[in-house]
């Protein structure tokens, strides 16, 4: 469903072109650049407030000899030449910085957000992280690349042009300063409700990229469901929002650019008229007249350029102020100042100590409650029960994914909460529900478990996962691109190749969620083989709706509403009667009936 952009409302108090501020530790390590960009700038507004004095001398020269007009021409040359330099050195110096500082951000945004816990993304959508890392960032990459340089030398032409005015016609130019109070009124009134406008702008284009990645990631759903007309109208609405709100934006920013360029045109119009009048009662020379002309021109020019640019200004500042609310956002799971280190290899020890854990989206519903559990290194466990009792979220919690309210998580008797979450996760190897495939190869794919295998450690992994013949059939065989989320593979066969890529890990500690959820009978037979084999010598946690997948597991832990209800062996929970009992009967009594 489509979602108003909610966070225009939260962060509207920070819409300031100061915003900008922001991108400074972005350019801080370039500051060799900068300056050599900014000498180019200097160069070439110093070198574009000459011309007029050139211009003047030629007029006022004209009737004084062929060689003085000759060397008025040929100055005028040179500073035509001086000035391509600058321009273009200065271009090459800025659009290099822009695009160098823009790399930096997108991968200090992507550094930062890669880490984030699944905490994160309960309450932020990917699409609009991913709008971010692209969206706001073109809209940096315009003003570093280009408008902060075009605006720095509006500004040194405007300031140079206003003296160089003073000097020329003191009368005249206080006739200019006249005007300067009646166009700045509507650059700050128009201004204000601009950047408003911008900023959610941005957000509802943030929100369009969301529902579209929404849309897209889950394509054969909706078409199953045949929801298409739903998802586009969904995203015609927030794309319908999104153009209403530029064409606010646009509007106010041509009502202020007539007004503006009107107001400056206008005023430089009637000092010319008094200027003129001047020329004829001989106060001042027609080439004076001229160069103040090119001047008040040049200055014009400046402040309507100066008013284009400050709504790009604005636009960049409502960016920067989203990228910086990433760089800046707090993670629930941390890693600590002084990690202690897993003993290596790790044994595969694993304890939870009266854990209780609420997801953040769902703070009153404790989905573990007073969790007392104990793995003894190599013990292969199996977590059972129904859809919703904790299973799945242990793994989610031995993982660090989110940290437990009350209680704590020990692995080789050191809490996960005192280690680097990268240091003790290379000790395991998931298998999840849901098998996630890269838009990668095949061997890619299986590789993901240990990035330096060699190419036959990745085929044996697939042959103990029962992929290799499948694999193998595929048109470039391991080099198949698999698409993406590997649309070019069944379930079963995207769970197994999630299986050889936990084969390939080897890892002393194993988790398996639903592990063989997805494959036909043959498969599992096959799959559970090697699994079986994978599991001997490691510290093995099983988490299965279908029983007979754990049957052979040193321990069974029955789990209801957050609780463990029961431990023991198959035989001995069937014999004691209650949930898993109940589960066995429905599955294998009522399963053989149902054939």
């Amino acid at each position: 469903m489509a979602r108003s952009p909610v966070v225009t409302e939260d962060r509207a108090a920070s819409k300031k072109v100061g915003a900008l501020s922001g991108l400074m530790p972005f350019l801080r390590p370039y500051r060799g650049m900068i300056v050599m960009a900014g000498l180019a700038l200097v160069l070439t507004a110093s070198v574009s407030l000459v011309l007029p004095l050139a211009v003047r001398r030629v007029i006022d020269g004209f009737g004084k000899g062929t060689a003085l007009l000759d060397s008025y021409f040929a100055g005028a040359l040179v500073i035509a030449a001086l000035l391509a330099l600058g321009t273009g050195a200065r271009y090459f110096l800025v659009t290099q910085l822009g695009e160098r500082v823009v790399a930096d951000i997108r991968k200090a945004v992507f550094d930062r957000v890669i880490g984030m816990s699944p905490a994160f993304y309960e309450r932020t959508m990917t699409g609009e992280v991913v709008s971010r890392i692209t969206t706001d960032t073109t809209l940096i990459l315009s003003v570093i690349g280009s408008s902060v340089s075009v605006a720095l030398r509006n500004v040194l032409i405007l300031l140079g042009g206003l003296v160089m005015l003073f000097v020329t016609a003191p009368k005249l130019t206080l006739l200019v300063f006249l005007i300067v109070p009646a166009v700045v009124v509507p650059i700050v009134t128009q201004g204000r409700k601009l950047r408003v406008l911008s900023r959610e702008n941005q957000d509802w284009i943030a929100q369009s990229s969301g529902a579209a990645a929404e849309a897209l990631g889950a394509v054969q759903t909706v078409q199953a469901f045949t929801h298409e007309a739903e998802a586009r109208g969904d995203f015609g609405r927030v794309t319908e929002a999104s153009y209403v709100s530029a064409s606010r934006r646009i509007r106010t920013r041509t009502l202020m650019t007539i007004i503006v360029i009107f107001l400056v045109f206008g005023g430089v119009v009637g000092v010319l008229w008094i200027g003129a009048r001047d020329v004829r009662a001989g106060v001042m020379s027609a080439g004076e007249l001229v160069q103040f002309v090119i001047y008040a021109v040049m200055a014009a020019g400046s402040v309507a350029a100066l008013s284009e640019i400050w709504g790009e200004l604005q636009r960049a500042a409502g960016a920067t102020e989203r990228l910086v609310e990433l760089l800046s956002a707090t993670d629930s799971v941390i890693d600590p100042s002084k990690p202690v280190a897993l003993p290596r290899p790790a044994k595969g020890d694993i304890r939870f100590e009266g854990v209780t854990f609420r997801y953040p989206t769902r703070p009153d519903q404790s989905a573990l409650a007073g969790v007392d559990l104990y793995i003894q290194p190599g013990e292969t466990v199996a977590l059972v029960g129904p859809s919703g009792a904790g299973k799945t979220t242990v793994i989610q919690l031995l993982l660090r994914f989110y940290d437990p309210q009350a209680g704590r998580i020990l692995l080789d008797g050191i809490p996960l909460t005192e280690m680097k979450r990268s240091d003790f996760r290379r000790a395991m190897a998931l298998v999840p529900q849901d098998p996630v495939i890269f838009a990668a190869s095949a061997r890619e794919n299986i590789r993901y478990g240990r990035p330096e295998a060699t190419d036959a450690e990745v085929e044996a992994a697939a042959r103990a996962a029962a992929a290799h013949d499948f694999i193998a059939a595929l048109p470039d065989g391991y080099a198949s691109n698999l698409g993406e989320r590997g649309v070019m593979l069944s379930g079963g066969q995207k769970q197994r190749i999630a299986i050889a890529r936990a084969i390939l890990r080897d890892a002393p500690v194993l988790l398996l969620d639903e592990a063989t959820s997805a494959l036909d009978a043959e498969s599992e037979r096959l799959v559970q083989r090697a699994v079986d084999e994978l599991a001997r010598d490691r510290t093995t946690i099983i988490v299965a709706h279908r029983l007979a997948t754990v049957k052979k597991a040193d321990r069974i832990v029955v789990f209801d509403h957050g609780r463990i209800v029961a431990t023991g062996s198959h035989d001995a929970l069937v014999a004691e009667g209650g949930l898993y009992a109940r589960l066995a009967r429905l599955q294998f009594t009522e399963g053989l009936a149902a054939e």
